[in-house]
């Protein structure tokens, strides 16, 4: 087995972009183990929008990544040893392991996973964390009702095509927003949507006035500014509104509304929310979720860029939409 092994550090911290001298790529030992621990080595690793905040360390709900230490993620791998009671060798795990392709883990941070019907990268996106964001903010907060118009932005990515499905499941009408005729399209032709809206396409609030005539009932909000601020001039009254991203604003660009005084007006009800903050819930969610990707109900799509290597240009991508689905990065 080898002794060494790569990993991505955090090397400094962005002023505005993320550029890739942020990183640092690093050849470490294998650790040995101790009674307690097990040995992963991880096949694919989650690149997601929210470690774009943890890269800052202005004040939020998460403490933020430290220089020099190995850049926060989800992965999944497979156990290669252990000296845990409760894994064995052979084992496939989802966890938090990071940028990384082996690491050491006293098992807190992961669970067991099952390959039989689920791929093993589908637990990084629809049957992982993303899946439980979009599954919770759809169910504990837009609360849509059969007949109802949702809205969700980045309608093709990870989060927002998962919201999307599970509206067309509860029988609401669904409409998307996202950047670019191609990833319309897929949101259109392949998840289900009812109508997709390309913000690039310059008729932003008409075509979706056009597309949700009779208002638009819950918003599942991922990018914010202008996307948000149109959505929120076609509510309804008594609208629910799940914030979970702002995209729009992660390298430090103001976040502008002029639709605010909807808030009021609609008498809205807008929460953010943090999933990790509600893992009480996640046996039901994942449950739910692995079942409809198990049984073909739940369609997804992956962006897989190769080896850690490749890690920050595919994450400064994420970040200026240029993934389509899930951004991941395949490490074996």
């Amino acid at each position: 087995m080898t002794t060494t092994f790569k990993r991505m550090v955090l090397a400094s911290r962005p002023q505005a972009e993320v550029t890739p001298d942020n990183f640092r790529l690093e050849t470490v030992e294998v650790p040995a183990l101790q009674d307690g621990q097990v040995l992963v080595r991880n096949h694919y690793l989650s690149l997601d929008p929210y470690m774009r905040g943890r890269m800052s360390d202005a004040k939020s709900y998460a403490a933020p990544q430290p220089l020099d230490e190995t850049m926060i993620g989800g992965t999944v791998g497979q156990v290669v040893e252990s000296k845990h009671p409760k894994y064995a060798a052979g084992d496939f795990v989802v966890g938090m392991a990071g940028w990384t392709e082996l690491a050491v883990s006293d098992g807190s941070d992961m669970r067991k996973i099952d390959t039989t019907h689920i791929p093993l990268s589908a637990y990084l996106g629809p049957v992982g964390m993303p899946g439980m964001t979009a599954w919770y903010g759809f169910t504990q907060i837009m609360q849509a009702k059969e007949g109802e118009t949702i809205c969700v932005s980045a309608a093709s990515g990870a989060v927002g095509s998962v919201v999307g499905q599970l509206a067309k499941l509860k029988g609401c009408r669904a409409i998307g927003i996202a950047g670019g005729k191609d990833k319309c399209d897929y949101v259109v032709e392949e998840l289900g949507f009812d109508a997709c809206i390309d913000y690039k396409a310059g008729n932003l609030r008409a075509d979706l006035k056009a597309a949700a005539p009779k208002g638009i009932d819950a918003i599942f909000e991922n990018v914010g500014g202008e996307v948000f601020d149109a959505a929120l001039a076609r509510t309804n009254a008594f609208a629910r509104i799940a914030l979970c991203g702002m995209i729009a604003g992660y390298n430090g660009e103001d976040i502008p509304l002029r639709n605010v005084r909807q808030l009021l007006t609609n008498r809205i009800t807008l929460r953010g929310f943090i999933v990790s903050e509600h893992m009480e819930l996640w046996p039901q969610g994942l449950q739910e979720l692995g079942t409809l990707v198990a049984t073909g109900k739940l369609k997804y799509r992956e962006s897989i860029a190769e080896g850690l290597e490749g890690a920050p240009d595919a994450f400064i991508g994420l970040l200026k939409g240029r993934n389509f689905g899930k951004q991941l990065v395949k490490l074996i």
